[in-house]
């Protein structure tokens, strides 16, 4: 008899009443719909004016709707969704046009005849040539900015985190964070005076220098936080064992930090592949093929890009290549951070048995 008096006794709930999950969707195709028509009524023809009317009547339609059936309190949750995925939508936009009059006009002459070429005796203004000297160029001179900027990095924020202490990491600190934002034109600027005190001509491992010193604070900074991350009782414990601390350092720190390290040193080695600046001052650009970066002038993408645009002189061909060599550029960025990407997947630490 209890049993089924406790079983006819309603049971008391803390839920209220909730938008369905496809609310959200329901409001935004709403929104666009009403913002196209009240752009035809008024006769705006820009697109940019009726995203934006459709971006704030989402927002205050699920105001309005969530408050009507949720009360308040989670209406204001919800608008606070909506407005990140609207800050989300607006930041997209401008790199999916990017991308996309990238890839239109850049496949236009991306071909393998193109990326297996150089320009060689093509003038600026004539169809043909190609940009395989200027990727061999930016190869060359982004590896061996990397050859000298990851190991002085990394030594760098082993020594920060693991032994510095007092003024002198208070020093390096400080000057890694001034470092970080100085202007690549500044470094090229630093390398071109070394080069004339000795009556250098330029060449390729000039901007291989330039660019070595924009990356290592970028490579300072990420291997730091990848090594603060390490818990201290891995330290503690192989310390415990005897181990000296080197050892430490080199069979267990690094190895657990591993996959971050080579994720940072990949995104630095991203962010100086773009760099034009110390590259045209250091390394002048070359039409023909010169596999030697320590002697004579270079080509590298960037500079090809900037050349092709500045020369061209009204030339659709001229533009034609330099949208396909930023095209180019673009594609190596993206399998670097790809390559980053992996890595950091690949050497993350295992959870679970």
């Amino acid at each position: 008899m209890s049993n089924a008096v406790i079983a006819d006794k309603p049971r008391s709930t803390l839920r209220g009443a909730s938008l369905p999950k496809w609310s959200p969707y329901a409001i935004a195709a709403g929104s666009v719909g009403l913002g196209l028509g009240i752009s035809a009524a008024a006769g705006l023809n820009s697109s940019i004016q009726w995203a934006l009317m459709a971006a704030v009547l989402f927002v205050l339609g699920t105001y309005v709707i969530a408050a009507r059936v949720e009360g308040r309190r989670q209406a204001k949750d919800r608008v606070a969704t909506a407005l990140v995925w609207v800050a989300f939508l607006i930041a997209l936009v401008p790199l999916i046009s990017l991308v996309w009059t990238t890839v239109v006009r850049g496949v236009k002459v991306l071909d393998f005849y193109f990326l297996t070429h150089s320009m060689g005796l093509v003038s600026d203004t004539e169809p043909g040539g190609g940009i395989y000297h200027a990727i061999l160029g930016s190869l060359e001179q982004v590896g061996l900015a990397t050859v000298i900027a990851a190991p002085v990095g990394v030594l760098t924020a082993i020594y920060l985190v693991e032994y510095g202490r007092g003024n002198l990491a208070k020093a390096v600190t400080f000057f890694v964070d001034v470092m970080t934002g100085i202007p690549s034109i500044v470094a090229g600027l630093f390398i071109l005076s070394i080069m004339l005190m000795f009556d250098m001509q330029p060449f390729g491992f000039a901007g291989s220098l330039a660019l070595a010193i924009l990356m290592m604070p970028v490579v300072v900074r990420s291997t730091e936080e990848m090594l603060k991350l390490v818990p201290n009782e891995l330290r503690e414990a192989s310390l415990a064992l005897g181990v000296p601390k080197w050892r430490t350092i080199l069979k267990v720190v690094l190895p657990t930090s591993i996959g971050g390290i080579a994720t940072g040193i990949m995104l630095a080695v991203a962010r100086i592949a773009g760099e034009t600046a110390p590259v045209l001052l250091l390394v002048w650009g070359n039409s023909l093929i010169n596999p030697n970066p320590f002697e004579g002038a270079q080509a590298s993408l960037p500079l090809y890009i900037y050349q092709q645009y500045a020369n061209s002189a009204g030339s659709g061909a001229a533009y034609d290549r330099a949208w396909a060599a930023a095209l180019t550029l673009i594609a190596f960025v993206m399998i670097l951070n790809l390559v980053a990407r992996g890595i950091a997947r690949w050497k993350a630490p295992k959870t679970g048995r």
